[in-house]
């Protein structure tokens, strides 16, 4: 028997693109709901033309296909549409009569000049669920500027306690190495969404949801942020080291990298007695872990250049096997290898229209009795313009080609 879906009964008109809103609509297609894509005919989203790299055919081509596009639009269906046509508009109006969200994100007010917005699309269906991504929200002084993740990074303060040491070569602010908040913000729309339907399956009653990028990102600072809310003291950039606790860091093997996590003096011992330097366990300077953070600049150099002179897979071992927390730092390679993921099944072949299979990363939530469907591959473009007009809206194939004619699809 085919498993449930968990949100079987909800469809999505996604007027999104790029990343933040896409990243929303997929956990909701991956849990099951039916998602349209809503895209700009001839171009489509604009990460459909972010490459190389693309998928590959079976003979090594490239397909229209950029890989960054694959990376946030499985399982969803493709609708062209010109959203600045009175037609297109039309289509749209019909097409949220017949669905529970709304996921935009599109400058403050410019769906309004179409009568897409939340005002006028709550009156022709009450209990809509309405959610706009923008990077600064939908009021105050920042509410009309366009917001990009980088930006968001730099404004937010990720930046200012990401990166190297400033003291230290290669110092100063850095971003996430993926649009980390782009993809924050996608999973707290998809939270919201998910209590606001609950809330109308309760009370029959839709509502409006405003997402900013700026909000996440202030949010995400989580501890740091409660540490300067209560003290006054921003917090500094550490690199890959820890202000409280020493050794909790990166170091350099003879082959590559790893981490090293003590968080006791024990743990630390352990440490330095594996290394042939069981003279720095219970030194003056070093044996508590106040003291390692106090002379941490003479320690450090030490216990790196004694890292140095093993190779990698000889400290994880060696630390595993008397508890000092370890782990190496691995690339794509690595990371795409690893026995824990390969028998998790994080990585799926799809089928694919073009590129005849495709490698997706699986959905990471795991549910027992509503499991995620992930097989649907994302769609080309406009690849449910016909059938989601034909069989949602009833448009014969003479009307959906007047329109194609027209220039609307």
């Amino acid at each position: 028997m085919t498993a449930p879906k968990a949100l079987g009964h909800i469809r999505v008109l996604d007027l999104s693109r790029v990343l933040a809103g896409p990243w929303c609509s997929q956990n909701l297609a991956d849990l099951g709901a039916d998602v349209i894509k809503i895209e700009r005919p001839g171009n489509g989203d604009d990460t459909r033309a972010w490459g190389p790299p693309y998928a590959r055919d079976a003979d090594g081509n490239n397909t229209t296909e950029a890989a960054y596009y694959l990376s946030a639009n499985r399982g969803k269906r493709s609708v062209t549409v010109d959203i600045a046509s009175a037609e297109g508009q039309q289509l749209l109006r019909e097409l949220v009569r017949q669905s529970d969200v709304v996921l935009e994100n599109y400058k403050v007010g410019q769906l309004k000049r179409y009568d897409l917005d939340y005002d006028s699309l709550k009156a022709i269906k009450p209990d809509l669920v309405y959610c706009s991504v923008t990077g600064f929200g939908q009021d105050g002084p920042y509410a009309h500027r366009a917001g990009y993740d980088f930006l968001i990074q730099g404004m937010g303060g990720l930046m200012s306690v990401t990166g190297e040491r400033d003291d230290l070569p290669g110092g100063g602010p850095q971003k996430a190495g993926v649009a980390l908040t782009d993809l924050m913000t996608g999973m707290y729309a998809t939270i919201a969404i998910l209590a606001a339907l609950t809330h109308r399956d309760r009370s029959g009653e839709g509502q409006y949801i405003d997402m900013a990028l700026l909000d996440v990102q202030v949010a995400m600072l989580a501890n740091a942020g409660s540490n300067y809310l209560n003290s006054g003291k921003a917090p500094k950039r550490w690199g890959n080291a820890h202000p409280n606790i020493v050794p909790y860091q990166t170091f350099q093997c003879a082959d590559g990298y790893i981490i090293v996590a003590t968080g006791n003096d024990g743990q630390y011992q352990k440490f330095v007695e594996a290394g042939g330097r069981g003279d720095l366990a219970f030194h003056e300077r070093y044996a508590t872990n106040p003291l390692r953070v106090q002379h941490r600049d003479e320690l450090v150099p030490l216990l790196a250049k004694m890292v140095l002179q093993q190779p990698r897979d000889f400290w994880i071992t060696t630390l595993e096997a008397v508890g000092v927390p370890c782990g190496p730092i691995n690339d794509l390679d690595d990371v795409y290898r690893n026995p824990q993921v390969a028998a998790r099944g994080i990585v799926m072949e799809v089928p694919h229209p073009t590129a005849g299979t495709t490698k997706l990363v699986r959905s990471p939530m795991r549910l027992s009795v509503t499991p995620t469907d992930n097989a649907v591959a994302p769609p080309l473009l406009g690849q449910h313009t016909d059938s989601v007009l034909r069989d949602l809206l009833g448009r014969s194939d003479d009307d959906i080609a007047t329109l194609r004619a027209k220039g609307v699809l």
